[in-house]
């Protein structure tokens, strides 16, 4: 076993089930198909369907189980990282080294190129068909939770209201357990329900407290990154959350300690993973990447 050939391998499986299943013509809609297109295949680490099929894969379900679920938290992320880039919310013209969609297609279209991939992430998880309609209304249920209030929206809402305003670490950490670690969490849960797990079991109790650490740990660099990288290397405009005036790990804790903390977050994942009878090469390697971001 190779895990980053496997990795490479299930990147790609990854990146051509997404081509299929977004469409690719329509009567009335081509801009807003064109645009949906350029915001999901023009880049990305795909992070959250590899967790879900490598978790799925270390549970023995076999990774086919989860692909389209983990193409549907994709959809998600896509959607959200429009409408995050929109002049209303963070107003970044860059995103994946080019233009940002909103900048490429204009505000409407990029509204509803996002509003769509939502819509079409949801239809993903009922098209699946290696899994149970009970595990599909289990993970619609989940990433709905996810997407929704007490998640990624209520977490940017809570961003958006913090602008300005200085935050305890606890406060930032609750923060981005929603904005950004309940997308995380619910890859890891997912997968979870696609190897036949039920909401009880041990293994998932297990997989959601590490997918809860380990989207802590993956803002905590993210923030740390803004500070330390250039545009260029980012893909994105660095520095947007000082400019923002938003809070973040490195302006609370400092970069060493902040670092630190997402060190801690990783080992003590991988070792309640190792505890847990939960060894996965592929896994593991998975999460070293996403957390020391190596490609």
């Amino acid at each position: 076993m190779n895990p980053d050939s496997d990795l490479r391998q299930l990147r790609q499986s990854i990146n051509e089930k997404l081509a299929s299943i977004l469409p690719k013509e329509s009567p009335i809609a081509a801009p807003m198909l064109e645009a949906m297109r350029y915001a999901v295949l023009g880049g990305g680490k795909r992070i959250r369907p590899l967790l879900t099929c490598t978790v799925c894969s270390a549970l023995e379900g076999g990774f086919e189980n989860a692909l389209l679920p983990g193409c549907a938290i994709e959809l998600i992320h896509a959607y959200s990282l429009i409408h995050d880039d929109l002049p209303a919310m963070d107003d970044d013209d860059l995103r994946h080294g080019r233009p940002s969609t909103h900048k490429q297609f204009g505000e409407a279209i990029a509204i509803l190129a996002g509003d769509s991939l939502h819509s079409l992430a949801f239809q993903s998880i009922v098209r699946a068909p290696d899994i149970s309609q009970d595990t599909k209304v289990k993970a619609i249920a989940a990433l709905a939770e996810a997407a929704g209030w007490r998640g990624m929206s209520g977490g940017q809402c809570l961003d958006i209201n913090s602008e300005g305003k200085r935050l305890s670490v606890d406060q930032l950490r609750s923060l981005h357990a929603a904005k950004t670690g309940a997308l995380i969490r619910t890859s890891f849960q997912i997968g979870a329900l696609c190897a036949g797990e039920h909401e009880g079991s041990r293994n998932f109790q297990v997989l959601t407290k590490v997918g809860s650490d380990i989207g802590l740990a993956f803002q905590i660099v993210d923030d740390i990154l803004d500070v330390t990288s250039d545009s260029e290397t980012l893909g994105k405009p660095s520095q947007s959350d000082e400019v923002a005036e938003k809070n973040t790990f490195p302006q609370l804790m400092g970069i060493e300690k902040s670092q630190e903390e997402a060190n801690e977050l990783l080992a003590s994942s991988l070792q309640l993973l190792c505890d847990s009878g939960i060894e996965n090469p592929v896994l593991a390697s998975l999460l070293q990447k996403t957390i020391l971001r190596k490609n």
